[in-house]
């Protein structure tokens, strides 16, 4: 447990060194979040004080910061955009942890856990009115055209995840136009933002929109190894629900397209038996084919093509930084 616990404290040492040059910054947007995720009717002020404890490693706000910075300075704009782009991500994660029946999230009871589908539903649409509040608060309409897009292809990706679910003839084509959408949709947009409010030119706008995108894609392979692999008390999140719900990621992708007939007959009889433990009986199939370390190097391409994307850019602190993110996102145990 000690090793486990001591995985998970150097993970976010590691994060926070990386956030380093934007430390000030972010904490003035972790405050604007905590006036955001609130509410003067009692109900669903705890509810959205609770999901604000489930919020992830603020890698959207820090993107759109760190963006900024290493094209000139981070303005006021930047801030909100940051709170912004966590409250949508956080109301996306209320949502998959209904769809996906998960029960655990940062170490904490998931609101769907807690409380009840509804309320976790509701609670992603009352985040999401909140951010259209926030964005509409700027003097520039420019934010709603990047992020009524990339919402768009949220929602498209994970519908086009929850139609697939249970086809075990998916393509890597297929799986990776829907990450595309699913989560490198938004981190796109956060790059792309902080650069253009930061007076970045199109041409520059457009390559970190091509870096969070690509970023994006190596983290969520990176997340679904971690479905995989992945230890509760190290992630502080439910895993095994993409195999529970069926969903092809690449992992199960790779391992069904090198199986022999027989051995894909025997692994499909696993993804479909009415039992919930096809986590723990696919584990020796991972463990012995090669699977995983496919998949981990095509987070690492990814990782690695989102870097190249930086490179003609000038360099600074910020931009040294997100270079930095690209290898932590393949390398994190949570």
């Amino acid at each position: 447990m000690k090793q486990l616990a001591d995985e998970h404290a150097r993970a976010v040492a590691s994060l926070e060194g990386l956030y380093a040059p934007i430390r000030a910054e972010l904490d003035q947007v972790e405050v604007s979040l905590q006036k955001e995720f609130s509410s003067q009717d009692t109900f669903v002020d705890q509810l959205a004080r609770h999901g604000f404890r489930l919020g992830g490693k603020r890698m959207r706000p820090a993107l759109v910061l760190l963006t900024g910075k290493a094209c000139g300075a981070i303005r006021p704009e930047h801030l909100v955009l940051g709170a912004v782009m966590e409250l949508v991500h956080t109301a996306t994660l209320l949502h998959d942890d209904v769809l996906d029946e998960a029960t655990i999230r940062r170490h904490q009871d998931t609101v769907n856990a807690r409380w009840n589908n509804e309320s976790s539903i509701l609670l992603g649409d009352f985040l999401l009115a909140r951010a259209i509040e926030c964005v509409a608060e700027l003097d520039s309409p420019y934010a709603f055209r990047v992020i009524g897009p990339a919402a768009r292809l949220v929602c498209e990706g994970e519908l086009r995840q929850v139609h697939w679910r249970g086809n075990f003839d998916l393509s890597e084509e297929q799986y990776f136009g829907v990450i595309a959408d699913k989560t490198a949709a938004l981190t796109a947009c956060c790059c792309h933002l902080g650069a253009h409010y930061a007076g970045a030119s199109p041409d520059v706008c457009e390559h970190f929109a091509r870096f969070g995108r690509l970023l994006g894609i190596a983290f969520q392979i990176a997340d679904d190894l971690l479905d995989v692999l992945g230890d509760e008390a190290t992630t502080g999140k439910s895993m095994g629900t993409d195999l529970e719900k069926q969903k092809p990621t690449l992992p199960l992708i790779r391992l069904l397209g090198r199986a022999s007939q027989r051995d894909r007959q025997e692994i499909l009889e696993i993804l479909t038996r009415s039992d919930n433990h096809r986590s723990e009986a696919l584990r020796p199939w991972f463990r012995d084919g090669d699977a995983i370390s496919y998949a981990h190097a095509q987070a690492v391409e990814y990782a690695r093509r989102a870097a190249l994307e930086l490179q003609s850019l000038d360099n600074s602190p910020a931009h040294q930084m997100l270079l930095a993110l690209t290898e932590f996102v393949v390398s994190r145990h949570a």
